[in-house]
């Protein structure tokens, strides 16, 4: 949430929340949020990532948003979890590399404009659902940690809670023994 606070002290900014959490969250901003897409994770999967990548591409398209940007969890493994900000639109280019002093003439069937505009949105939507992906397998990760650790603090709970029993128990015990012996002395002497 750090990053998307900082970015909310630089200015208009809307925030379209994909989850339960970051849209509680941010429905406290009615200023800032632009919606929750929660259902989402009810059924994960592209098609359904791909409607709200459309949703995103057209409020881009009508000038709504000057640029989208994902925050999200990306998975390295159970235990971590890195924070990744990307920009989705406008697409940013990749760093050229050198240029190559030979000319390649390529021909394009059909041509380049229709093949960009069929290939821009799957790239867009693709990404979306890379990013929702790594999100939904960080909370898992981050869940299974969390449970672990949960599992063992209890285990450890269980063994100090039955050491300290078996110790009253003995103590117990003791005390009976000297009363008995307390009590046969008593009837010696």
């Amino acid at each position: 949430m750090r990053p998307i606070r900082n970015r909310l002290k630089e200015g208009k900014v809307k925030v379209l929340a994909i989850g339960r959490k970051s849209g509680d969250f941010f429905a406290k901003n009615q200023n800032v949020y632009a919606g929750n897409e929660n259902s989402l994770y009810n059924a994960l999967n592209f098609t359904n990532t791909a409607v709200i990548a459309e949703r995103i591409m057209d409020e881009f398209a009508k000038e709504k948003w000057d640029r989208v940007i994902l925050v999200y969890n990306q998975f390295k493994n159970a235990a971590v979890q890195i924070l990744q900000t990307e920009q989705l639109l406008p697409i940013i280019p990749p760093a050229t590399q050198e240029k190559s002093k030979t000319v390649s003439d390529y021909i394009f069937e059909p041509n380049k404009e229709s093949i960009v505009s069929d290939l821009l949105p799957t790239a867009v939507k693709t990404q979306l659902f890379k990013a929702v992906l790594d999100s939904h397998a960080s909370e898992h990760g981050a869940r299974m940690t969390a449970m672990n650790k949960a599992t063992d603090n209890a285990g450890e709970l269980i063994k100090d809670l039955r050491l300290q029993y078996n110790k009253a128990r003995q103590a117990a015990i003791t005390n009976e023994i000297l009363e008995i012996v307390a009590g046969a002395e008593a009837l010696n002497g």
